[in-house]
């Protein structure tokens, strides 16, 4: 009998290491050792190296002891591939108008592995502008590009970016006027805030939400007064330009949600 193509090529190991990450997928709240054994038809010692390797790895945690749970890991490895690439291609031609109409610089932001990362940036139209270079990592602390990023994500998976952020960078634990304030910038719609790196200058950040309204990436506008160009829009008017474009983001991401100011 021939041997059936899809066992011809087997690799038990990445099977299981795969079972555990798919089955973690679908579950809320994580699961012990022994349940996922059980789940998955097998006795538990049979899972003890592998689940070890994925959380070395960083693709699995243990936040609550003994439970194991997906991180954000395969979510920020995805968001740097294809996806993220065509929201680039769609975002370009948004943000280079968005640099003409509002005289300012902008950056679109995504979360991948601990770190708010700048995939695209556009620079401002005249002289004066802040930028800051594609494939920079942030803080989600202490930028509105990294407070728009978590406030616009369910409880549970703010806690996972935190964890990996504080895991990547060392920073401390924040306080609960953090959160409390995440909290606000979700109730408002965006983020504006004196940058805490450059004097004089405010982030604007408004999400781009994708169909189940989490933020994919945040729009933010490095915004500084142009004394030299009286028509150019106030900080209130360009943070009105700021939430259109990334609600036209949104809307080309698949998300029907409307950006309030």
């Amino acid at each position: 009998m021939e041997e059936d193509d899809s066992d011809r090529y087997r690799a038990p190991a990445l099977d299981k290491g795969l079972d555990i990450l798919e089955l973690l997928a679908g579950v809320d709240g994580g699961l012990t050792q022994a349940e996922i054994a059980k789940r998955l038809g097998r006795s538990p010692n049979e899972f003890y190296r592998m689940l070890d390797r994925l959380v070395r790895r960083g693709y699995v945690t243990k936040p609550d002891g003994d439970r194991y749970s997906l991180t954000l890991k395969l979510f920020g490895l995805a968001q740097l591939h294809a996806p993220v690439r065509r929201l680039v291609s769609y975002a370009t031609p948004l943000m280079r108008e968005l640099a003409e109409t509002s005289r300012q610089a902008n950056q679109l932001v995504v979360f991948d592995r601990g770190s708010a990362v700048v995939i695209a940036q556009q620079e401002a139209p005249g002289y004066w502008g802040i930028s800051i270079r594609v494939g920079s990592h942030i803080s989600l602390f202490d930028t509105g590009s990294g407070h728009v990023l978590l406030a616009f994500r369910s409880p549970e998976e703010r806690q996972m970016m935190i964890a990996e952020h504080l895991r990547s960078t060392e920073k401390p634990a924040q306080p609960q006027a953090f959160y409390d304030r995440l909290d606000q910038i979700r109730d408002r719609g965006y983020e504006m805030m004196a940058s805490l790196q450059t004097a004089g200058v405010y982030n604007l950040s408004a999400p781009v939400l994708g169909p189940d309204e989490r933020a994919i990436a945040a729009l933010t506008i490095p915004y500084i007064t142009l004394v030299n160009q009286p028509s150019a829009p106030d900080i209130t008017q360009t943070i009105e330009l700021v939430l259109a474009t990334a609600e036209k983001l949104s809307q080309l991401a698949g998300s029907d949600v409307k950006h309030t100011g």
